[in-house]
């Protein structure tokens, strides 16, 4: 018999999770609640600018009683709001300095150029957790991705510290959440001499790409699965990414693979490429 006991900086590499998580105590929510959540996260996903009202009446009219109070913690707890146009799932402090947006008229044409993140929800069988990927905006690669228990800015650095073992982006951009303003977060990005981005308030195509990559996430695989536990969900969401990543064919890519666009290979049917090649230009 091994009596050994395993580290828990290594025991959380093994489950895949946030060493921050493994200190969270879950608050009680009850099966309703979550019931709820998950259902939020739903509607949330087809109409991200539903903010507490909206959401009360299409929960009504589906046959729950609820109120706009309920509904208001339950959203809070999810860490989601409704904005118009678009969805906040990690909120803002206003204690923390906000960047510009750098991305407006800018000529994205390689990897490496950009990479973004974001954060959203992840409902279980009894629970939930909070997924945050980086993403580089050229390929559509995801670099990387953690999950977590908690809204803390911890696994977003894990996430981020990760990506950079891989590449190193002249730009990183992100929402105005806390998460993504902390000064943990973003000494990161200044000590590798990488430019921070921002989306502005409410700018809905700023961060789109990563957008796109939770409604994928969410249709594809999350409400297609219930995942009975946290491993169950690290599991099966290690599986997609690494379909999505290597095997995936994008349209939008000349129908190369986001893997095969991030490290410059040849794709299996070169004759299937655009002959201006891939170009990606941010609007103003």
């Amino acid at each position: 018999m091994n009596d050994k006991v395993i580290p828990i900086t290594r025991q959380c590499e093994l489950l895949g999770l946030n060493r921050s998580s493994f200190y969270y105590r879950p608050y009680p929510v009850s099966d309703v609640n979550l019931h709820l959540m998950a259902l939020i996260d739903r509607l949330y996903t087809k109409d991200p600018s539903s903010g507490v009202p909206r959401m009360t009446k299409y929960l009504r009219r589906q046959g729950y009683r609820v109120n706009r109070k309920r509904v208001s913690r339950l959203m809070r707890f999810m860490g989601i709001r409704g904005i118009v146009p678009k969805k906040k799932l990690s909120l803002p402090n206003k204690e923390h300095p906000v960047y510009p947006y750098l991305l407006t008229g800018l000529d994205i044409v390689r990897p490496n150029q950009v990479f973004c993140s974001d954060i959203t929800y992840i409902p279980m069988k009894k629970g939930f957790l909070y997924l945050t990927a980086v993403m580089d905006w050229y390929s559509r690669y995801v670099v990387s991705w953690k999950v977590s228990l908690t809204l803390d800015a911890a696994f977003c650095v894990e996430a981020l510290e990760e990506a950079l073992t891989i590449g190193t982006p002249d730009i990183f951009n992100t929402d105005q959440g806390s998460q993504f303003t902390s000064k943990i977060f973003t000494d990161v990005l200044k000590d590798a001499h990488i430019a921070i981005s921002m989306d502005g308030k409410g700018r809905v195509f700023d961060n789109i790409f990563i957008e796109r990559l939770w409604r994928t996430v969410k249709y594809e695989e999350v409400y297609l699965k219930d995942y009975a536990n946290v491993r169950e969900a690290i599991r099966s969401l290690s599986d997609f990414f690494r379909r999505y990543n290597e095997e995936r064919p994008h349209s939008a890519l000349g129908d190369k693979t986001p893997y095969e666009v991030y490290y410059g290979l040849p794709t299996l049917q070169p004759s299937l490429q655009t002959e201006e090649g891939i170009h990606l230009k941010i609007a103003s």
